[in-house]
């Protein structure tokens, strides 16, 4: 028995440094954990935004009724394109069709005393002709008998005679002259007469067109408000509307700061038109598509909203086969700034503690240093990090969870795939 335990503890005390030897070996040939990375990238970034924007017509003519009666026609198809001056609704004619003939009697009426009052006038005319021979007669037989008389050469009473038949002209010329003024006045009164019977005519005859509602513009019908047989007035409100889609607007507010920030990086308004000119927007569709027209800036509005604190902008999108239609709901998408120089890195490669960001950077001798970092802006998969990292620099995207400080890696290239969900 104690020959057995001898030979035991022999064969124990043999095996152990074997073992300690094995598992010391084992320790130090742990290969470095492997690791993927990317060098730090450095290049002029534009930083895009996203704003929730609404398509409107350029133009959206609303089409009401000027005046009151029944729709007894509809001229084209609800959703259809229509030309400038084509019928969209016809009211029934036949009373204003009446009222023009009625205007047209009273503007004929007005022409004939007009007429009147102009022969009445060459009448009063003549008759002050007459009046002055008649009065210069009787002056010449004062004239000459005044120094007959003086000669008693007639009687006295052949004088009075003389003086009282030229008082008696006189008197008719004056009366024939107050004709004159009486024939001008008359004259005068049925002018106005006329003007007003031709403005009434006029007014008849433009409440006779009203009553066919054309198209103002060129551009897409609406939905029909009222139906054939409904009675319609200036007060009923709207009949349809009829919009020009290409190209068509792009409503969308961006704040007050955002407005200044962009317009404060412009010191003159040449530069800041030339930049209006150059930005391109991106139109995003509900269905998350981008559009394939690229959009222009139209115009800012002329205030704040006091409310939102926000401005309203315009852009303007070539829709040339009606695709994009009034009231639709859509994400502008452009680059208001830019940011020269920045330092990108995936996104993947950052990580949030505590409210801070840390990236794990690969240094000399494959040794990896946790260091914080500031980030800014993201682009696309990546963070703009403006402080912690500089450019060149090896950052570890994937494997981040096994990291150390000073720990030892194999790193690796880093490529994006669909399976990592960056693309």
């Amino acid at each position: 028995m104690s020959r057995t335990i001898t030979w035991a503890a022999a064969i124990l005390l043999a095996l152990l440094p074997a073992g300690c030897t094995s598992n010391s070996n084992a320790a130090r040939s742990t290969p470095p954990l492997t690791v993927e990375t990317v060098a730090v990238e450095q290049r002029d970034v534009p930083i895009f935004g996203e704003w929730l924007g609404t398509l409107e017509g350029m133009v959206n003519a609303d089409i009401k009724a000027q005046v009151s009666g029944y729709l007894e026609q509809q001229g084209y198809s609800e959703g259809s394109a229509v030309r400038k001056g084509q019928l969209l609704f016809q009211i029934d004619p036949r009373p204003f069709q009446a009222a023009v003939d009625q205007a047209r009697a009273q503007l004929a009426q007005a022409n004939g005393r007009l007429s009147q009052a102009r022969a009445q006038l060459l009448e009063a005319e003549a008759q002050v002709g007459v009046a002055e021979a008649n009065q210069g007669r009787a002056r010449l037989d004062v004239e000459r008998y005044t120094p007959l008389a003086k000669q008693q050469a007639i009687t006295q009473q052949d004088l009075d005679n003389a003086i009282q038949n030229n008082l008696a002209a006189k008197a008719q010329l004056q009366a024939a002259k107050a004709q004159v003024e009486t024939a001008k006045s008359q004259i005068e009164s049925a002018a106005a007469e006329v003007q007003a019977a031709r403005a009434a005519e006029e007014t008849a005859q433009l409440n006779l067109g009203f009553t066919h509602l054309t198209s103002p513009i060129d551009g897409v019908a609406g939905a029909a408000l009222q139906q054939v047989g409904s009675l319609v007035s200036p007060a009923a409100g709207t009949i349809t509307t009829v919009s020009t889609l290409d190209p068509i607007k792009c409503y969308f507010t961006v704040s007050e700061q955002e407005y200044l920030d962009f317009r404060r990086r412009y010191s003159t308004p040449e530069s800041l038109a030339e930049e209006h000119r150059n930005l391109e927007l991106q139109l995003i569709l509900s269905d998350g598509t981008s559009y394939a027209h690229r959009g222009r800036f139209y115009f800012a509005d002329r205030e704040v909203n006091v409310r939102t604190g926000a401005i309203r902008i315009a852009g303007l999108f070539a829709n040339p086969d009606n695709t994009l239609r009034p009231g639709q709901y859509a994400k502008i998408r452009f680059s208001p700034r830019s940011v020269p120089g920045a330092l990108l890195v995936p996104q993947r490669a950052v990580s949030e503690l505590q409210g801070g960001y840390q990236v794990a950077v690969v240094e000399a001798h494959n040794k990896v240093q946790i260091r914080p970092v500031k980030v800014a802006d993201r682009v696309g998969a990546d963070w703009i990090i403006s402080e912690g990292v500089r450019a060149g620099e090896q950052v570890v995207v994937e494997g981040l969870q096994r990291l150390r400080n000073d720990t030892i890696v194999d790193p690796k290239p880093y490529v994006a795939t669909q399976s990592r969900g960056i693309k």
